[in-house]
C-alpha cells in the first residue's frame, strides 16, 4: 500500500466529484483513498479522521477496516523515521510505478525456428513422401520449388527428399524451368511403383497443404505463447476499453481476472456489453501469436488454423520501399501462420460434438475443436444456459481443463490425445449463476463478475460515443427528452446497448422520411415506439408452448 501523508492531497481528495467503490469502507462512507494517474493511494490524514468518526459511531466494521490501515501506516512511518527526517516527504511505501511498469510489454517474442534440413521437420520420411505424392497428384506436373511452396518449407529442405524419391522410382523428372537450377526440375509420378505408393497415400488422407507440425512442437508453441504471461495494469486496461463506457469498479474486477489467466463468469442483464468486454480483453493480451496450419498426431492430421475463426496478420516488410531482386527469406517456419490472439464466441448453437475432434470422412483428416483453436486467447460461451445441451453436462465437460490446464480429445479409433488448455474460458449469461451451476463448479470458476446496468451519467456518455461513431450531432436536450418520456415514467432500466440501437432506428426512420438525422421529438418517439415493448399484457389469440 502507498500512503500519502501531505494534507493538501487530503483536501484535493475531498474536492474530487467521483470516487470508485474501493475508496470507501462501504459505498459512500469513510472516504480515505484516491487515484492519481491510475495509481491507488491511501490518504493518511483521511484514514485517521475516518477512524475517529467510526469510533464515535461505534461502527465495528469500519473500525476494523481503518485500524488495519492505521497499523500499516504506523509501520511505514516508523521505518521512514529511522532513516531521517520526514520534512518534505509526501509519500510512504512503494514508489509510483514507472511508465514501463504501468504499461507492461505484452509483445510475443516467440517465433518458430526455420527448418534447415528435412530432419528439422520432425516428421518421418515415409510421411513426407506421402505428402509430396499427393501434391504432385493434385497438380499433375509441378516444379520442385512449387512443391516446397505448397508444403510451406524451404526448397533446400525438400530437395534431398525429392532426390530420395527419384532413387526409389516414385517420381521422375520430365522437364526443367530455364535458369532455375535443381529447384526448377518438373516432377510427375512414375508408375508402377509411384502409382501404388500414391494409392496408399490417398487411403490415409486426402489432405494437401502446408506440412503438419509435430504435436510436441505444437505444445511447445502453445506454452511459449501462454496467456499466463500477460499482465494488465490499471493504466493499460483503459486504452483497450477506451471505446466503451465502463466504471472503475468493473475495471477493478476485470483487470485482476485477466492477470490470473483463470476462468471468468460474466453475469447480468442482457445488452450491457458482456460480449464486447470479452472481445476487448484480447487487446490486452498482446498483438499476435503463431499457430500451425495443421498438427500431426500419431500419423493423423489435425487442422488447427481456421480462416473463418482466426485473423491472419500480414507482416509488413520493413524494407518495402527499397528495390531488390532478392526474395526475402522467411523469418519463421512457414508451417505456422501469424494470427491475432483468437477470440472465439459461441452461443446457443454450441453442442458437445463441437468440443471434440471432428473427423472429415471425405478429406480423411481431423478438424480441431473450438477450445483447441482458442489456445493463446479467449473462448467465450455466450448465452450460457440456453444451449441445446444441459448446462450441467456442459459444465462437467470443463472440470478437467479448468483444474489441470489440459484437455482430452478422442479420435475415431478411440485413442485419447492430451491437448494443452491455455486460454481464458469465459461464461456469459443473463441467468442466475446459482441456478446453472453448483458450488463445486462455481469454485473452479475463479472470478464471478456482474456486468451491471449503466448509471444515468454513463448512459449519457454512451450516447455521446455512439453519436460520434455514427457522425450524428449529439444533443443533450434530446437525451433529456428521451429519458423523461421513455425511462422515468415506467422506471425502465438503462442498458449499454440501447443508445446504439435507438440511434440506428432513428437513422433508418430519417432515411425513410428523407430528412437529416437529429434529436427531434418526433424522431425519438418513432424510434422508441418500435424499440421498446409496452409492459401491458395483451392477448393476441395465440398461445406459446414451453414444453
Amino acid at each position: 500500500m502507498r500512503f500519502i501523508i501531505a494534507n493538501e492531497f487530503y483536501q484535493q481528495m475531498l474536492q474530487q466529484p467521483d470516487h470508485t467503490f474501493d475508496c470507501y469502507v462501504r459505498p459512500g462512507e469513510y472516504l480515505h483513498h484516491m487515484y492519481i494517474d491510475g495509481v491507488k493511494y491511501a490518504v493518511a490524514p483521511a484514514v485517521l479522521d475516518c477512524l475517529a468518526q467510526a469510533e464515535a459511531q461505534g461502527d465495528k466494521e469500519a473500525i476494523e477496516h481503518l485500524q488495519l490501515h492505521k497499523l500499516h501506516f504506523e509501520q511505514l512511518l516508523a521505518d521512514a523515521e529511522r532513516y531521517g527526517s520526514l520534512d518534505g516527504v509526501t509519500l510512504l511505501g512503494d514508489p509510483p510505478p514507472t511508465d514501463e511498469e504501468a504499461a507492461p510489454d505484452t509483445g510475443n517474442r516467440y517465433s518458430p525456428r526455420v527448418p534447415t534440413k528435412w530432419e528439422d521437420l520432425g516428421l518421418e520420411s515415409a510421411f513426407l513422401f506421402d505428402m509430396v505424392l499427393r501434391v504432385i497428384f493434385t497438380r499433375g506436373q509441378i516444379a520442385g520449388t512449387d512443391i516446397a511452396d505448397l508444403l510451406a518449407v524451404p526448397y533446400p529442405v525438400l530437395g534431398p527428399l525429392l532426390q530420395a524419391m527419384r532413387k526409389q522410382t516414385l517420381i521422375d523428372i520430365v522437364g526443367q524451368r530455364p535458369n532455375s537450377g535443381d529447384s526448377g526440375f518438373i516432377y510427375e509420378i512414375k508408375p508402377p511403383k509411384g502409382s501404388a505408393a500414391l494409392q496408399e497415400a490417398l487411403e490415409k488422407t486426402n489432405y494437401v497443404g502446408p506440412l503438419p507440425v509435430p504435436f510436441a512442437d505444437y505444445v511447445e508453441a502453445v506454452l511459449a505463447q501462454t496467456v499466463k504471461k500477460i499482465t494488465v495494469t490499471r493504466r493499460s486496461i483503459r486504452s483497450a476499453f477506451q471505446d466503451l463506457i465502463i466504471s472503475d469498479e468493473a475495471f477493478n474486477e476485470i483487470g485482476p481476472a485477466i492477470n490470473s489467466a483463470q476462468s471468468i463468469f460474466f453475469f447480468g442483464y442482457p445488452g450491457n456489453g458482456k460480449t464486447s468486454i470479452a472481445e476487448r480483453i484480447t487487446r490486452l493480451m498482446g498483438d499476435s501469436i503463431f499457430v500451425p496450419h495443421t498438427v500431426e498426431v500419431s500419423g493423423q492430421i489435425v487442422r488447427v488454423y481456421d480462416p473463418i475463426i482466426h485473423t491472419a496478420v500480414t507482416e509488413v516488410d520493413e524494407d518495402a520501399g527499397t528495390t531488390t531482386i532478392l526474395k526475402k527469406a522467411s523469418e519463421h517456419d512457414r508451417r505456422f501462420i501469424k494470427i491475432r490472439r483468437p477470440t472465439i464466441v459461441v452461443g446457443g448453437e454450441l453442442t458437445m460434438a463441437m468440443l471434440d475432434l471432428k473427423y472429415n470422412a471425405t478429406g480423411k483428416y481431423y478438424e480441431a475443436p473450438l477450445q483447441m483453436k482458442a489456445n493463446g486467447g479467449i473462448f467465450m460461451i455466450d448465452d450460457f444456459g440456453r444451449q441445446q445441451v444441459r448446462a450441467m453436462d456442459l459444465l462437467n465437460r470443463w472440470i478437467v481443463p479448468l483444474e489441470k490446464k489440459y484437455d482430452y480429445l478422442n479420435t475415431v479409433s478411440g485413442n485419447k490425445v492430451e491437448v494443452p488448455f491455455d486460454e481464458i474460458l469465459i461464461f456469459s449469461t443473463n441467468l442466475d449463476p446459482t441456478q446453472l451451476a453448483d458450488e463445486a463448479f462455481l469454485r473452479r470458476i475463479k472470478f464471478k463478475i456482474e456486468v451491471r446496468d449503466p448509471s444515468e451519467e454513463q448512459y449519457r456518455k454512451i450516447w455521446e460515443l455512439v453519436c460520434k461513431g455514427r457522425r450524428v450531432d449529439f444533443d443533450p436536450s434530446g437525451v433529456n427528452y428521451l429519458i423523461d418520456k421513455w425511462y422515468r415514467p415506467s422506471s425502465r432500466p438503462f442498458r449499454m446497448c440501447q443508445p446504439r440501437d435507438i440511434l440506428d432506428q432513428m437513422i433508418s426512420i430519417a432515411k425513410y422520411n428523407m430528412e437529416r438525422v437529429n434529436f427531434s421529438p418526433d424522431l425519438i418517439d418513432a424510434a422508441c415506439s418500435t424499440y421498446f415493448i409496452n409492459d401491458q399484457k395483451r392477448d393476441f389469440g395465440a398461445k406459446v408452448r414451453l414444453d
